[in-house]
C-alpha cells in the first residue's frame, strides 16, 4: 500500500528546524498533534505584533485569538480577509487564507465566524511517470463563536469548530480525510487605570481553543490529538496625546496535548512501543489536556519549555497609521521558532489595510520572510458612505 502523509511538523515549519537540533536528539521533543495549519496567526495585525492577540484592543480577527473581546469593539460590525504565503523559503505555493468577521447584538453580545483554508499547493506522487499523479492537499475549518458581555468590564465567548483535513491518499482508496469537532472558551477583561496624569486602558484574556475530538484518517490505527492551546495574556495602552497612543502587549501559550514518551535507556522496543500506546495514543482527548502539565520527560524544566512567549507593541497615530513589532519565542527543544515581526497599518472610515512581517533571528529558519496581509472593512463606515450617496 503506497500512501501520502505530509507530516505536520513540515506545515509549521519545524522539520527544516531539527537539524540543528539534531545533535542533542535526546533533548528535542516537540508536542505532536495533527491539523498544525490550525495554530497559525491568520491576521497582519497580530502577525506584526509577535503573534500576540489575546488581550489586545478588540479587532476584526479577534476570533482566533479571543472571541470574548467582540462586546467591546466599537463598530456595530466588520468582516476581514487574510492572506499568508506561507514557508515561502521551502516552497511557493503553501499559502493560508482566512475569512473573519463579527456582528453586535445590542450593545452586550455578539455573534462571529470565521472560515480558513490551507492549501498545500501540489505535490506530485508516484515512483514513475506513468503512475505518477498530482495531488492538491489541503485543511479547512469553520467556526461560530457567541460572546457576552456579563458586566461593563468583563465577557466570555464560547465557540464551536468543524475541522477537515485532506492530507492523505493510497491508490487503493483505504485511506480517507479526516475530519473533528472542537471547542474554544474565552474570557476578557478592560479597565482603565490611572498611570500618572493619563487614563490608560488595561486589557486581560483568556482563550482555550481546540477542545473537542481526536481526528482520524482512514487507514491509521490511532488517532490524533488535535492543537488545544492555552492562551493568557495582558495589554496596556497608554494615550500620549489626542492623537497619539502607545500600546504593549505579552501572550503566553501552552499546548494541551500530551508529550510523545521517549525511549528510555535499556528500554526494549517492543516495551517501549507498549508504552507509547498506552501513555499517548491511548489517551483521551480531556484526560490529555491535564495530562500536559505534568508529562514532559525532562519534568518541570521541560514543562516550562512547551510554554511560547510573544510580547507586542503598537504605535497609532490619529487611529489613522499604526507601526508594530514584535517578538516570538519558542523553545529550541520544542521547535526553535524564535523572530522578530514587523508591520504597518493604514485606516479609513470604510476599510483598513495592514501587513505584518517575520525577521527569523536563525538564517535557517523558513519562517523567515513570511509576510502576511489582512484588509478588512468596518460596516459602519460602509453604511454611512452609501447613506452619503
Amino acid at each position: 500500500m503506497k500512501k501520502i502523509h505530509l507530516a505536520a511538523l513540515t506545515l509549521m515549519g519545524i522539520s527544516p528546524l531539527t537539524a540543528t537540533a539534531q545533535e542533542k536528539v535526546d533533548m528535542f521533543n516537540p508536542e505532536k498533534n495533527s491539523v498544525t495549519s490550525q495554530s497559525i496567526a491568520p491576521d497582519a495585525r497580530a502577525g506584526g505584533m509577535g503573534d500576540v492577540g489575546a488581550a489586545t484592543d478588540p479587532d476584526v480577527a479577534s476570533q482566533f485569538w479571543n472571541p470574548a473581546k467582540y462586546p467591546f469593539t466599537i463598530s456595530r460590525a466588520g468582516v476581514s480577509l487574510n492572506y499568508t504565503p506561507w514557508l515561502r523559503q521551502l516552497v511557493s505555493d503553501i499559502d493560508l487564507a482566512y475569512l473573519v468577521g463579527y456582528y453586535r447584538i445590542g450593545d452586550y453580545s455578539a455573534v462571529s465566524g470565521s472560515l480558513r483554508y490551507f492549501s498545500l499547493g501540489e505535490v506530485f506522487y508516484g515512483d514513475t511517470n506513468d503512475t505518477q499523479m498530482t495531488l492538491n492537499p489541503y485543511e479547512m475549518s469553520f467556526d461560530v463563536a457567541y460572546s457576552i458581555m456579563l458586566s461593563e468590564k468583563f465577557s466570555i465567548a464560547a465557540g464551536v469548530r468543524w475541522i477537515y483535513s485532506d492530507l492523505t491518499y493510497n491508490y487503493d482508496d483505504t485511506s480517507s480525510p479526516g475530519s473533528a469537532f472542537a471547542v474554544d472558551l474565552a474570557a476578557y477583561y478592560q479597565n482603565y487605570v490611572n498611570i500618572g496624569q493619563r487614563e490608560c486602558q488595561l486589557g486581560i484574556g483568556l482563550d482555550i481553543s481546540n477542545v473537542g475530538s481526536k481526528i482520524n484518517f482512514g487507514g491509521d490505527e490511532n488517532s490524533e490529538f488535535l492543537p488545544a492551546n492555552l492562551r493568557l495574556g495582558a495589554s496596556l495602552m497608554v494615550p500620549v496625546d489626542e492623537y497619539n497612543r502607545f500600546s504593549i502587549a505579552v501572550d503566553a501559550n501552552k499546548p494541551l496535548v500530551p508529550t510523545m514518551p521517549v525511549k528510555m535507556d535499556g528500554e526494549s522496543d517492543e516495551d517501549f512501543i507498549t508504552r507509547k500506546q498506552n501513555d499517548y495514543y491511548d489517551v483521551s482527548p480531556i484526560s490529555g489536556i491535564f495530562k500536559s502539565f505534568g508529562d514532559a520527560p525532562g519534568g518541570f524544566k521541560e514543562e516550562m519549555q512547551e510554554i511560547r512567549w510573544s510580547v507586542g507593541a503598537e504605535y497609532v497615530y490619529n487611529d489613522k497609521f499604526s507601526l508594530r513589532a514584535g517578538y516570538h519565542h519558542e523553545s529550541e527543544n520544542k521547535g526553535n521558532r524564535k523572530y522578530f515581526t514587523v508591520g504597518a497599518g493604514f485606516k479609513m472610515n470604510v476599510f483598513s489595510l495592514d501587513a505584518g512581517y517575520v525577521i527569523a533571528t536563525a538564517k535557517s529558519n523558513p519562517l523567515d520572510q513570511t509576510l502576511r496581509f489582512s484588509l478588512s472593512f468596518d460596516m459602519d463606515g460602509l453604511k454611512d458612505l452609501f447613506k452619503r450617496r
